[in-house]
């Protein structure tokens, strides 16, 4: 079976991690992409990826903290642990510590005649890209008693073989911080321009993914079977769909002009968006961001099987924490009791939930996403036997913007963030991994000058002063532009944070921190620290301004300046958000432009 050696991805991610320009980066890794064989095409994407499968499958997280990384690298590399120690909190990168110690390593062995081996002219076997997935695979695979010291003598084994570069990012890797900029879109570009003729082919390539979640799989078909069997993909139950996503708007008239005139209007609920998948009586829930999150919500696995009467479907739909004596709705918060992995079914009883439908993707071996949403629509009502905790969200049809208004004002003395407001029309479909004007969400007003809240993403650091000196206490704050795969900065954000937040925000943004700008954000402001944008803020502000420090929007509005936030504060993290599903830079110049008439409105009101 063919193979690649793990030096040549090991020398493309040096060069990632010194390119500034995502144009360079996109090549660089159609370069490597093109050096790659077919049959380990799947694995070099899951590397990049920083995983060793999608979310969504059961493959255990490695189990490796930093003390037992540091353990294996002085086990592989004959020193001891205290000097690694020490060489990774003076550099604080432990990858690279490991790649200097591994140098140190080898230069004694070359002073000693490295042995036999070199004697004979005998060179090392090169490691490759297989060896390193199947022991990062049985590393993960280890649990249970004794776990501990076969994941060190795997990791040990596997460092040891590894030349310094190699080792570098294989202990990255195991971190999660490989630090080489690379995001899913960058690598659908990178396919389509390597395997799919050219740029002509990224929506293709793209369809593919939205419709199956597993971007090794995509890759490995498009490389072994061509374009034209990504086209033949369909959605299939226990493989997620990347989930659909909606604009945002205010005023009811030009949203229903939108969306066409006439639209179904949906509670928007503040809970956990979530994809359920059944075939039979088994039962798979996965997350907005495609986390198999089934072992949360055992109650919900149950409803799923008194209630869908279809043999197989895929239905979407947001469970909210609920008080089960009167059915109020709880914030979202509420849920986050859920995620501990122990006493799950006393978690249960203390916060219980329901379910809330909104779609139906798919049913019994038909692929619903090609159907305007009437028909899957009515595909859902005909799937669902409703109870009081397991049924469709609130909802009505209408082409009446004050009928609209009405029913958003209801939703939120409900308890729900506002409404969704979804087109009708012949072309409504269901476009998996899309943010468009086929969806609009209306939320509530934060009795805020800035009419809604949104979801920024943090690209950079600033140290505080007085009582928060040596401490990042101030963010830079990005939208994201899908059409260049890029963040863009929207303001600092320095107030809001409790004393608590502030102590483990330091912890969290510690590891993130980069030696520089990441090649996918957009800035002109300089900060202290430069951040990998992986972590997603909701933040509001008291207006939107114009700014020539910032580039969201940058020369739209007005020529020399961008799009900023006066006063923002942070409300809350959004770990149930990638950086990819923030607020983007299109929505926050809707945003601009409809505070702007409100204003001109309100001038002409006054006389």
């Amino acid at each position: 079976m063919a193979d690649l050696r793990f030096r040549v991805v090991a020398e493309a991610f040096a060069a990632m991690e010194r390119v500034t320009a995502r144009t360079q980066l996109m090549l660089t890794l159609v370069k490597l992409f093109k050096a790659t064989p077919p049959e380990v095409i799947d694995k070099v994407v899951y590397i990049i990826q920083g995983k060793l499968a999608p979310d969504w499958k059961d493959v255990p997280e490695l189990g490796i903290g930093e003390k037992l990384l540091i353990k294996a690298i002085a086990l592989a590399y004959k020193a001891s642990e205290s000097t690694v120690e020490r060489l990774f909190k003076s550099i604080g990168d432990l990858g690279e510590a490991a790649e200097r110690v591994a140098r140190q390593y080898r230069a004694k062995r070359r002073g000693r005649g490295m042995g036999l081996d070199a004697f004979m002219g005998v060179e090392e076997e090169a490691l490759t890209v297989n060896r390193v997935y199947n022991t990062l695979l049985r590393i993960a695979q280890a649990q249970g008693e004794g776990s501990r010291d076969i994941k060190l003598r795997l990791l040990a084994g596997l460092l040891a073989e590894a030349d310094p570069l190699e080792a570098k990012y294989i202990v990255r890797f195991i971190e999660g911080r490989l630090r080489v900029g690379i995001g899913d879109a960058t690598v659908l570009d990178a396919l389509a321009v390597a395997y799919g003729g050219g740029a002509h082919a990224r929506e293709i390539v793209e369809r593919a993914y939205n419709l199956m979640a597993d971007l090794g799989y995509i890759a490995r078909l498009l490389v072994e079977r061509g374009v034209e069997a990504l086209k033949e993909i369909h959605p299939r139950d226990g493989v997620p769909i990347r989930p659909m996503l909606a604009e945002r708007g205010r005023d009811p008239e030009e949203v229903l002009r939108k969306v066409g005139g006439r639209a179904l209007v949906e509670y928007k609920y503040d809970g956990e968006r979530a994809q359920i998948h059944k075939r039979g009586d088994e039962v798979v829930i996965f997350s907005r961001r495609l986390e198999n999150i089934t072992r949360m919500y055992p109650d919900v696995v149950e409803m799923v099987r008194r209630s869908v009467r279809a043999g197989e479907a895929i239905v979407e739909g947001e469970i909210v924490a609920i008080d089960p004596d009167t059915m109020e709705l709880k914030p979202f918060q509420e849920l986050m009791h859920r995620k501990r992995k122990h006493d799950i079914h006393k978690i249960m009883r203390e916060v219980p939930v329901a379910v809330f439908l909104f779609e139906m993707l798919y049913r019994d071996g038909e692929d619903l996403t090609g159907m305007p949403l009437p028909e899957r629509r009515k595909r859902l009502l005909d799937s669902i036997q409703p109870e009081e905790t397991f049924r469709l969200a609130e909802y009505m049809e209408t082409g009446d913007p004050q009928e609209l208004w009405s029913f958003f004002l209801k939703a939120v003395e409900d308890g729900a963030e506002g409404v969704m407001v979804k087109a009708l029309h012949s072309q409504s479909y269901y476009v998996a991994g899309v943010r468009g004007w086929l969806w609009v969400k209306i939320k509530k007003d934060y009795k805020s000058e800035m009419i809604d809240t949104v979801d920024l993403v943090v690209v950079g650091a600033f140290y505080g002063k007085g009582k928060r000196g040596g401490k990042l206490s101030s963010l830079l704050m990005a939208a994201y532009n899908p059409e260049t795969d890029t963040f863009r900065t929207v303001c600092k954000v320095a107030t809001g944070f409790t004393d608590e937040e502030l102590e483990k925000m330091q912890d969290m943004l510690k590891p993130l921190i980069i030696p520089h700008k990441h090649p996918r954000v957009d800035s002109k402001m300089e900060p202290d620290v430069w951040i990998e944008p992986s972590i997603v803020a909701e933040i509001l502000g008291a207006e939107l301004t114009l700014s020539p420090m910032h580039t969201c929007c940058y020369n739209r509005a007005k020529t020399g300046v961008g799009i900023s936030i006066r006063f923002p504060r942070f409300i809350r993290w959004r770990p149930d958000k990638r950086p990819e599903d923030a607020t983007t830079e299109e929505e926050l110049y809707e945003m601009y432009r409809r505070q702007l008439r409100r204003i001109e409105e309100e001038a002409v009101q006054a006389g």
